[in-house]
């Protein structure tokens, strides 16, 4: 089959990889891109653990086609710490100790970081709808729930 040639923005820099028409763009951001944060749970959209913002929408990226990407804005995990600072999150995730095994954390950072872009002083039951199509099978999510909490906080300047 033939490739098609995809111009993107990934993480704020300008990319181009060749796509199978068929090819997820899970599988182009990890096999062309390198950027293998994002993890493939269920490959059906269920789990969350390939969750990236596409245009500013927060996509599984097991259901999106990699040809979908041509010229959007795609963010990943990789993308959320600028330079050698954390985000507000990341920090917040290690503080609280929110993730065991870490499988599922880029994509729960990811949604997480898209709930606070559009809601960024949620409530506790805001954080876990936001949260909920986001699968953990490690923690009981309590400690990643106080996490986000506590990045909107002082995301907002609230400390």
């Amino acid at each position: 089959m033939t490739k098609t040639h995809v111009t993107a923005t990934v993480n704020g820099d300008p990319v181009e990889f060749l796509a199978d028409p068929r090819e997820t763009l899970l599988d182009c951001l990890r096999d062309h891109l390198g950027l293998t944060g994002s993890k493939e749970g269920c490959g059906t959209g269920d789990c969350g653990a390939c969750s990236v913002l596409l245009d500013d929408v927060l996509v599984c990226s097991c259901l999106v086609l990699g040809v979908e990407a041509q010229g959007a804005r795609v963010e990943t995990v990789e993308g959320m710490a600028q330079g050698g600072t954390l985000h507000p999150l990341q920090r917040k995730f290690i503080e609280h100790a929110a993730l065991q095994c870490g499988f599922c954390t880029p994509g729960i950072l990811v949604a997480a970081k898209a709930l606070l872009d559009r809601n960024p002083d949620p409530t506790e039951s805001e954080v876990r709808f936001g949260l909920a199509g986001n699968l953990c099978r490690c923690t009981g999510y309590d400690k990643i729930v106080r996490a986000v909490l506590d990045a909107a906080a002082e995301m907002r300047g609230a400390q």
